[in-house]
């Protein structure tokens, strides 16, 4: 079993994405053998051997070698071997590693792993630097033997291991007998592991949890959309915005973490929505903390990151450029990109081809959620100081009512939202009538008008900057999310009470929001009138 080409097919490309340098290529290869010379040896797996590793615990690398001189000294010999930047070499090592363990460990089956890799140490030996001796424990490169004149490789192959012919005939007609009895165990061997319920998988390619199955144990699809983060930095630099998209608790925790270390306890304003047609891996979490500390330096700033790239916009145009500038050279293995100028036209298509898409990926008996999610991929660009639904959208709105037959206990809260441009009283309520623009037109075409709330939020729940074309395009939404009264809360975007009333006011006397208000005499048995247009 060559252990390093099968790592290098399943881990390099989780790690690397859409980034083909070779160089990263084999840095990554060189550290594979690395870092299973070092599992190999029982005191180190030992510290860890009891935890349940994350694919994305970028701190596990940091565990495996304590010492931070030995992880400085691995990072600079690869960077500099293969001519990569000292901190990309780090990020990428920090990235590889709990998935390299998770690799190894399926590969390995019940064998305890230093067990596993000390029987096949032939297959990464080789791979290893002559450096790396000063990095790993006593004894571990020198564990198996190697024949006269062989030594440890500075260089990294991914060719498969090759045995030579032995030249001489009759010692190998002498090996012909013990040649036959291995065969027919290694047959034997096979037909037991075949009978067996639930033989250990070898060789599984890599996948999450979410791409093998759901929790119901159906396959779900592997085309899930990526994690993503977008925030948006005010006139002092504060968080003014921030949304996340993440496929579990752990990963909305990991980017919670890296928020609060930044902006503090504004980071617990963030809206997560968690849900597992998202990834639960992000390639930027390792470095999202330092990533965050440089965009707060910039004011009226957005950034998005999703997948492996970051996606940022400016006011000010040389901002903007030492932003993309300082997030490369921090996170070089991401892809850094200034946002460019407005397409409105193009935004509306993608938009509109991304929620057709949403749509027919919810099958039979869709989530709720879901559905919803899938209305609000769609950009409804209302004409300035207008509520008329546009042409573009009315298509695909047409089946969105044909959609909600098939979810009859749905009920979905249309909200309407806008930018900063006007004032706040004026921007609330071309917001409402928005919102009840949309209802209108879906009632009209057949939808129950009781499974339908509308909404007005104006100005005050922004996803962009308000200083950018961009930023106030975005602003200008229609927001689709399911209403749950039992709970007052969005199931899909996690809605706080407090957001779903425009003066964020629970106590104020004008009956407008879902929360009881003082003048409530129901006391939340009966929804406020207002809010149910």
């Amino acid at each position: 079993m060559d252990i390093i080409s099968h790592l290098t097919r399943t881990v390099s490309p989780a790690v690397l994405g859409d980034d083909h340098n070779p160089a990263k290529k084999n840095l990554l290869e060189q550290f594979y053998a690395i870092f299973a010379a070092r599992l190999a040896d029982n005191q180190t797996h030992d510290r860890f051997a009891n935890e349940t590793i994350a694919r994305d615990d970028q701190g596990f690398y940091d565990r495996v070698w304590t010492e931070d001189a030995r992880r400085d000294q691995i990072a600079r010999e690869l960077a500099g071997k293969h001519n990569v930047d000292v901190v990309a070499a780090r990020g990428l090592i920090a990235m590889a590693a709990p998935l390299a363990y998770h690799e190894i460990k399926s590969l390995s089956g019940t064998t305890p792993v230093p067990q596993f890799l000390n029987e096949n140490i032939d297959s990464y030996q080789r791979h290893i630097p002559v450096w790396a001796t000063a990095v790993l424990p006593v004894g571990v490169i020198a564990a198996a033997p190697v024949s006269t004149g062989a030594h440890i490789s500075d260089t990294v192959s991914t060719a498969p291991l090759q045995h030579e012919a032995e030249k001489d005939g009759s010692f190998m007609k002498a090996l012909l007998p013990i040649i036959g009895l291995i065969i027919l165990g290694a047959l034997a061997w096979a037909l037991l592991r075949g009978c067996q319920d639930k033989p250990e998988p070898v060789g599984m390619p890599i996948v999450t949890a979410q791409q093998a199955a759901n929790s119901d144990g159906q396959a779900v699809a592997a085309n899930m959309a990526p994690a993503s983060l977008r925030i948006t930095t005010g006139e002092n630099s504060e968080l003014y915005a921030c949304r996340m998209d993440v496929g579990n608790d752990t990963l909305q925790s990991n980017v919670m973490t890296a928020l609060t270390s930044v902006f503090g306890d504004a980071a617990n304003n963030c809206r997560a929505d968690i849900d597992d047609n998202f990834s639960i891996d992000m390639p930027a979490t390792a470095q999202l903390a330092t990533i965050l500390s440089i965009f707060k330096n910039v004011p009226n700033a957005s950034m998005l990151v999703k997948g492996d790239t970051i996606t940022v916009n400016a006011a000010d145009t040389a901002a903007l450029n030492k932003l993309v500038s300082d997030l490369q050279a921090a996170a070089p293995a991401m892809t850094v990109i200034a946002e460019g100028p407005l397409n409105e036209q193009t935004e509306i298509a993608d938009s509109l081809t991304a929620s057709e898409a949403a749509m027919d990926n919810l099958g039979q008996n869709p989530d709720p959620r879901d559905v919803a999610r899938a209305l609000s991929l769609q950009v409804v660009n209302f004409e300035v100081d207008k509520a008329l639904i546009p042409d573009a959208n009315k298509a695909l709105l047409d089946r969105a009512v044909k959609l909600m037959e098939q979810v009859p206990n749905m009920t979905l809260m249309i909200i309407g939202h806008t930018d900063k441009t006007a004032d706040a009283a004026y921007n609330l309520k071309l917001s409402e009538e928005r919102a009840q623009a949309m209802k209108a037109y879906l009632v009209a075409q057949g939808a129950d008008p009781s499974k339908l709330m509308t909404k007005g939020m104006g100005e005050t729940d922004p996803i962009a900057d308000n200083t950018t074309d961009q930023g106030r395009f975005r602003n200008r939404r229609i927001e689709f999310v399911v209403y749950d009264e039992t709970t007052t809360a969005n199931d899909g975007l996690a809605i706080s009470n407090d957001a779903l009333d425009p003066d964020l006011n629970p106590l104020d006397s004008d009956n407008d929001d879902l929360m009881p208000d003082a003048d409530d005499a129901s006391r939340g048995t009966a929804l406020d009138s207002a809010a149910n247009n």
